[in-house]
């Protein structure tokens, strides 16, 4: 799991995003925070396997859909201020690509989970241990309570040691929780650098 090469990854989206919106200074940590909460909720969505009341909880893996960048047209704007379009890059100008919602949802996840360590300015490298509770609901709300629970301790002042540690049990519930979905660290890599190729063409395409 080389966490490192994904904060070097992230640091260059992050910057990006600051510059361009203008942010600079301000402390976006409760927003990340809030936004990894969002996208946990999203894939337990995804997963659909809580939802005792319908028939149907299965996850949705590999389908067929509009472009996300382009939004099916082939080819984006320039974006604000900028004149012209270009070809869609990340569906080779065909509109249609072919997605794997559950994995992209747990990789904003990580997205958000590595912004939040970087907001931080988390001092040495995270090598955690997985967690795995051996039931994915379970391991869900484990996740959404640990989350809330590094979010109150964020409020203390000079507990420096138990903000890394409570941080660092995130990354290992949430590698917990791959195991538990299917998922592999090298799928978990790729994926997550595919959505980071998303993200810079929607920056570029003023979303």
């Amino acid at each position: 799991m080389n966490l490192s090469k994904l904060f070097k990854i992230q640091k260059q989206l992050d910057d990006r995003i600051v510059k361009e919106k203008k942010l600079e200074g301000q402390n976006l940590l409760n927003k990340k925070i809030l936004a990894l909460q969002v996208e946990l909720g999203e894939l337990a969505n995804e997963w659909r396997g809580f939802k005792f009341w319908s028939n149907d909880q299965e996850p949705k893996r590999n389908k067929r859909e509009k472009c996300p960048v382009c939004n099916g047209n082939g080819i984006v704007s320039m974006g604000e201020g900028v004149r012209g379009i270009k070809v869609c890059l990340y569906c080779d100008n065909g509109g249609i690509k072919t997605t794997d919602p559950l994995l992209e949802e747990y990789v904003d996840t990580v997205h958000f989970t590595l912004s939040a360590g970087l907001e931080i300015e988390i001092k040495h490298e995270i090598f955690p241990e997985p967690i795995n509770y051996g039931d994915v609901v379970i391991q869900f709300n484990e996740l959404f309570g640990q989350i809330s629970y590094f979010a109150s301790v964020l409020k203390r002042e000079n507990e420096w040691e138990e903000i890394e540690s409570e941080y660092e049990r995130i990354w290992s519930l949430l590698f917990g929780l791959a195991g538990l979905l299917g998922f592999t660290w090298e799928e978990i890599e790729q994926g997550y650098i595919a959505k980071n190729k998303i993200n810079h063409a929607r920056q570029e395409s003023g979303y």
